[in-house]
C-alpha cells in the first residue's frame, strides 16, 4: 500500500486573511461555506455570514463533546439564537453525529441523510465494528473501542429527495458515495465546482494520531478501520474525480483547492487499490453489505 500522495501548501484553501480577522477557529473557504475542526474531524457550514435564523445549514455533528463549539460558532457566523433549517449527515459514524441529538432537539430541525444510513440514525441499528487490524497507526489500533451506535433521531429524521436536491441547499446535488459508510454522501455544487466529500476521501492520514494532530496535507482514501465496502469505495472516489472539483471539504484534514489537488485525487482515484486499500483488514475480502445489517441491530451488540 501506498502511505500517501503529498499536497504542498500551495494546494490548501485556507485564506490566512480572513483567519486572521478572526479570533475562533471558524475558517471560511468560500462565501457561503465555511468549516471547523473539532479535535479530530470537520462540521461544515453552509450559508452567507449573518444569514439568521432558517438561513443556513449544517453538514455533519462531530463529537459528542463539540457540541457547545457547534452552537457557538453558529452564532458567531449566522447571528444569536439563529437555528439552521436543516442538518444533513454525509454519513452516521460516532464522529460525525455526536451533537446531533441534542443539536437537533434544541434547534427542532430536521435531519437529512442517505435511506440505507437511516438504521444507524433511527436506533435500530449499529455499525459493524471498527477494524483494528487494518494498520496505519494508533487510531487505527483502538478502533475495536469506538462507539458503533446508533443515535436516534427519528422524530426529525428524512430520506434526502430523491431528485438529488439538498434541502436548504440551492443549487447542490446530492451523490451516494458508498464504501465508507452503506449510505455515505458527497454533496456537489457544479455552479464553482464545489464538493462536500464526507469521509470518502480524506486530506489527512486519519489512522495515525501524529498525522491528525499536525494535519500534514495528503489526498487520502476514506479511513481504513471504518471502511465496510472496499470495492465500492474505490468507485466513490472516481465517480467523485470525474466531477473536477476546483474546492473540496473532507471529513478529516485541511481543504483543498485547484490544480494539484484535482491531480491527486484523479490519481487517487486510478490508483485506489494500489495507494488506499490496506493489505489485510476484515472487510477486504467479506464487505459489510447494507443487507446484512440485521447483524448489527444490537446497539451494545
Amino acid at each position: 500500500m501506498v502511505e500517501q500522495i503529498p499536497l504542498s501548501d500551495g494546494a490548501s484553501a485556507l485564506d490566512p486573511t480572513f483567519d486572521a480577522a478572526r479570533d475562533d477557529n471558524t475558517h471560511e473557504i468560500a462565501p457561503d461555506l465555511a468549516y471547523r475542526r473539532l479535535a479530530i474531524v470537520n462540521v461544515v457550514f453552509f450559508g452567507p455570514p449573518g444569514a439568521g435564523d432558517r438561513g443556513w445549514v449544517l453538514i455533519d455533528t462531530g463529537l459528542p463533546a463539540t457540541t457547545g463549539f457547534i452552537r457557538n460558532a453558529a452564532a458567531e457566523r449566522f447571528g444569536a439564537n439563529a437555528r439552521p433549517s436543516a442538518i444533513v449527515q454525509t454519513h452516521g459514524h460516532f464522529d460525525h453525529v455526536g451533537a446531533l441529538e441534542t443539536l437537533s432537539a434544541e434547534w427542532d430541525v430536521p435531519v437529512y441523510a442517505h435511506p440505507l444510513e437511516l438504521p444507524y440514525l433511527d436506533g435500530s441499528a449499529s455499525y459493524p465494528p471498527g477494524d483494528p487490524t487494518v494498520g496505519g497507526g494508533a487510531m487505527a489500533l483502538a478502533a475495536r473501542l469506538y462507539p458503533r451506535g446508533p443515535v436516534n433521531v427519528g422524530s426529525r429524521l428524512q430520506v434526502l429527495p430523491a431528485n438529488g436536491d439538498v434541502p436548504g441547499m440551492p443549487g447542490w446535488r446530492w451523490i451516494h458515495t458508498p464504501g465508507h459508510s452503506v449510505g455515505h454522501v458527497s454533496l456537489w455544487r457544479a455552479a464553482d465546482r464545489t464538493l462536500i466529500a464526507g469521509d470518502a476521501f480524506i486530506t489527512t492520514a486519519q489512522e495515525s494520531a501524529y498525522a491528525v494532530a499536525v494535519q500534514k496535507p495528503e489526498m487520502h482514501g476514506p479511513p481504513t478501520y471504518y471502511t465496510v465496502e472496499w470495492d465500492k469505495a474505490g468507485d466513490s472516489v472516481a465517480v467523485l474525480a470525474a466531477l473536477a472539483p476546483e474546492l473540496v471539504i473532507t471529513g478529516h484534514g485541511e481543504p483543498m483547492r485547484g490544480a494539484e489537488m484535482l491531480a491527486a485525487l484523479r490519481q487517487l482515484a486510478s490508483r485506489f487499490d494500489e495507494i488506499a486499500v490496506p493489505r489485510q483488514g476484515r472487510y477486504i475480502d467479506k464487505p459489510a453489505r447494507a443487507e446484512d445489517a440485521s447483524a448489527y441491530c444490537d446497539p451494545n451488540g
